[in-house]
């Protein structure tokens, strides 16, 4: 299981929450993961409403870097 904390733990240098989507995809890409934990809150200052649709949707492979 990939936990969104062992993620920002390990891109640490991230500015933007679209940056943060950017490695979500490739480390699910990478990974093999099936289970994504969003376990924190990013606290990234363009981190949207709906970041939580939008990390998963980042996981599954289906997002918009857009915020």
């Amino acid at each position: 299981m990939l936990y969104l904390s062992e993620v920002l733990m390990q891109n640490h240098d991230l500015q933007s929450f679209s940056e943060l989507l950017t490695v979500i995809d490739a480390t699910a890409k990478s990974s093999g993961e099936i289970h994504f934990n969003i376990d924190v809150k990013p606290s990234y200052p363009d981190t949207p409403n709906n970041w939580e649709d939008r990390i998963e949707g980042a996981f599954a492979g289906v997002y918009s870097i857009t915020v």
